[in-house]
């Protein structure tokens, strides 16, 4: 057996990390047909294409005729070193992965291949499993990265559509919360956002990170109020192995995603009291523990938090932390209720058509008078969700009079004028018939709380 020659271990199965090889291709560049040969077999069932070279210049020829998703690469080649054309394929703008295989292994030449831009680097002889191992990584490492651009892209659009704050409309009530997310971007300080639900105050938070030196890294949201209070710890700091039963190993938490960036605490004031003792030596102290750790770790996070209800009166009643209040609220942001910029209907309806029609795979409709002039006279508890959703019906079912009969019937005060309560009510009884009395669906539907459904109905005696 030669240096050169691969170790086959058929009794080592591997099993592809990331699915999908039958639609890669692969180029073998390599002098050694023993080599050659072993790469292509063990790589011709797998993949779409495999092709095997024996030198950079037939190499160079097939680049120019195909696309391959990865090159396996000999740095021992005839004439020149893989490294070399490495580098040189890399000033083309050939962005392939490629995967540097050697028998004579130095640090020199593994330094220069990973700045080269080697996705791996293996040492002959090697077993088929380490080769196929650093296949699989170098397709998921390219599959995130599409996932990644694709995901950027539809942020870009988004940020086009809804303008760089991500905020939709030109009301007096916004402008106030334009200027202020943009001088709160460029402060580490701590937010408090409050503000009814569907107000936008995710939406805020997320303009907040783009527009700061954290946009580099993570904006990771959390919903408190949907996590069960005794996994809270762990899915905020993690754990490590054996910490609690089930925990069979360790795991990072949202901290930890979150490092360098924006952790968003949405619905904080619904933290069990234990927690937000923990949360405020988190934000003091800047250092985390995972849950069964014997030391802490320092973190970098930005920390947005934001609320529906008011905390002050959570303070008083001793269901919220007064320290930890004062902690988060160094800077309060309130996101108006839809009811007071109601003349951001109309842009608010024609960007959420823009959107929905594509994702529905409908025909998009321009919305008209008669259909705003119903909008313009409900008083929105839902706020903007409870707007995206209405317009979401409305190019479902293609009948206005459907969507808006909430709006004008039975509502109208003894002077002929629609009284608040009864618009609110009345469509929330609506709500509440079309999903069956499900008071956690219609919660959902209307972007409002199951307690705070609970309580309406309670008062109607419903």
């Amino acid at each position: 057996m030669t240096a050169a020659t691969p170790v086959n271990h058929p009794e080592e199965p591997f099993v592809e990390a990331f699915g999908g090889w039958q639609e890669r291709s692969i180029l073998i560049v390599d002098d050694e047909p023993g080599m050659r040969s072993f790469l292509q077999r063990t790589l011709v069932g797998r993949c779409s294409r495999v092709e095997t070279v024996e030198s950079v210049e037939a190499a160079n020829v097939l680049l120019g005729q195909y696309h391959f998703d990865l090159i396996i690469l000999d740095n021992s080649l005839p004439g020149k070193s893989g490294v070399d054309w490495l580098q040189e394929i890399r000033e083309l703008g050939l962005h392939n992965d490629v995967v540097l295989i050697t028998a004579f292994a130095d640090l020199e030449t593994a330094i220069r291949a990973l700045r080269a831009g080697a996705a791996d680097f293996l040492l002959k002889p090697f077993r088929v499993n380490q080769i196929l191992s650093a296949i699989g990584r170098c397709f998921d490492r390219a599959h995130l990265r599409r996932e990644n651009f694709i995901l950027r892209r539809e942020l870009d659009t988004h940020v086009d559509l809804a303008g760089v704050d991500g905020l939709i409309g030109a009301s007096a009530a916004l402008q106030p919360i334009r200027e202020a997310i943009k001088r709160l971007a460029t402060v580490p300080s701590t937010v408090l956002i409050t503000g009814e639900s569907g107000t936008g105050k995710e939406i805020a938070a997320r303009a907040m990170h783009n527009l700061s030196n954290r946009s580099g890294n993570h904006f990771v949201p959390v919903n408190c109020g949907a996590v069960a209070p005794e996994i809270i710890e762990s899915e905020l700091f993690g754990h490590v192995k054996g910490a609690f039963s089930g925990a069979a190993s360790s795991r990072e938490g949202l901290f930890f995603y979150a490092q360098g960036g924006t952790l968003f605490l949405d619905e904080v004031a619904e933290l069990p009291l234990t927690m937000q003792v923990k949360l405020l030596r988190v934000l003091e102290e800047k250092k985390i523990r995972p849950v069964g750790a014997e030391r802490e770790i320092p973190v970098d996070v930005r920390v947005i938090a934001a609320t529906n209800r008011n905390v002050e009166e959570a303070v008083q009643e001793g269901r919220f932390r007064q320290d930890l209040y004062y902690r988060l609220n160094v800077v309060q942001l309130h996101m108006p209720p839809l009811r007071e910029r109601s003349e951001d209907i109309p842009a608010l309806a024609e960007y959420f058509v823009r959107q929905l029609a594509h994702q529905l795979g409908v025909a998009a409709k321009k919305p008209d008078s008669n259909l705003f002039a119903a909008l313009a006279t409900y008083s929105w508890p839902g706020n903007v969700r409870e707007l995206r959703n209405l317009i979401e019906r409305w190019l479902i079912l293609g009948n206005i009079s459907d969507v808006t009969a909430a709006t004008n019937t039975g509502t109208t005060s003894a002077n002929g004028d629609v009284t608040l309560e009864a618009v609110e009510k009345q469509h929330i009884l609506k709500i509440l018939a079309e999903v069956g009395g499900n008071k956690t669906e219609a919660g959902r539907r209307l972007g409002i709380s199951r307690k705070t459904l609970e309580r309406k109905c309670a008062e109607w005696g419903v």
